[in-house]
């Protein structure tokens, strides 16, 4: 399997996690706790998205020679 492809299925299982934490965290009455995993996960996301945007802007930056 390609990379891009396993770090989307990555991220949609962090996506799923989060919000089954979150629904769970809700109705046991810890909403603090509920919006930090919300959080957490999603500054994972971007942390792991931030180096595909990064190439992607580079590549960009090549095509159309804004150097």
């Amino acid at each position: 399997m390609r990379p891009e492809i396993h770090t989307l299925f990555v991220v949609a299982a962090i996506g799923i996690i989060t919000g089954m934490l979150h629904s769970v965290l809700r109705q046991v009455g810890r909403d603090d706790w509920a919006h930090w995993v919300t959080i957490v996960g999603f500054v994972i996301v971007l942390y792991m998205v931030a180096g595909y945007l990064q190439s992607l802007f580079q590549h960009l930056q090549r095509v159309f020679h804004f150097y």
